[in-house]
């Protein structure tokens, strides 16, 4: 199945074969989301900074959000959720100054976007700014000390894409800064039927990488990696997780 947005190595898209461990790592942090704040989320208005190809923004507004502002840099992908999600406001937008009105949004979401940003301490006080009292943020991001391991703090990646990565105790310093409370990180892992095939094949990450730099083909990986899906990920605490969720409300 082919796709009207391209891959870029970073962003993942629905429907592609082979993506679907990247495609279901993200839709499983969505599903969180749905059922963690659906008092924001019914009736809400919404706001998701870095969208991206607007399928995590679509799945946010289904589940009764008022509106859902769909916030993206890259025209292109801009024009298609217009085109996809019809339903959704999308709008281009450089995240370094946030266009939204002050106090007026239930739920924030920004997934997989904080190790992009030259300006992160800025976005993040954007965020609270235009959250309403009640509002709450959340952020995810690859969880250094697993993503990159023998990274430290501050270091620059090897990931091209990403400006700095992050640990929790890192998160909550961040959020706290921009003047959020009640800060938590959770973290997400892999469940049972993830973890059951690295314990027989070693990690599914790494081998995907290998995969993706021009090693052999691997017949193992590419059976079980058609076959992830959304439920073979769960949401509990930072340590070891692959992703880490950051939540937090308005000052």
């Amino acid at each position: 199945m082919s796709h009207p947005l391209p891959l870029t190595g970073e962003r993942t898209l629905p429907g592609i074969p082979g993506e679907e461990y990247w495609f279901a790592r993200h839709e499983a942090a969505y599903e969180w989301l749905c059922t963690t704040y659906v008092e924001q989320l019914v009736g809400g208005v919404v706001v998701e900074a870095g969208s991206g190809e607007g399928y995590g923004a679509d799945r946010l507004r289904a589940v009764g959000a008022r509106s859902v502002l769909a916030l993206e840099y890259d025209e292109p992908t801009v024009a298609h959720v217009a085109r996809a999600y019809p339903a959704l406001a999308s709008v281009r937008a450089n995240l370094a100054h946030l266009p939204v009105r002050p106090g007026s949004v239930d739920l924030l979401v920004s997934l997989q976007v904080v190790e992009h940003l030259w300006d992160l301490r800025a976005f993040l006080r954007d965020c609270a700014a235009a959250l309403r009292p009640d509002g709450a943020l959340v952020v995810s991001t690859p969880n250094r000390p697993v993503f990159s391991p023998g990274l430290g703090r501050g270091e620059r990646p090897t990931n091209p894409f990403h400006v700095e990565e992050f640990d929790a105790g890192q998160l909550v310093d961040l959020l706290t800064s921009a003047g959020l409370g009640e800060v938590t990180v959770h973290g997400l892992h892999h469940g049972a039927r993830i973890d059951a095939w690295e314990a027989r094949h070693g990690g599914i990450v790494a081998r995907q990488v290998e995969a993706a730099l021009g090693a052999a083909p691997d017949p193992d990986l590419d059976a079980f990696v058609a076959t992830v899906r959304a439920e073979d990920f769960l949401v509990a605490g930072a340590d070891g997780a692959q992703d880490l969720l950051a939540t937090a409300v308005a000052p």
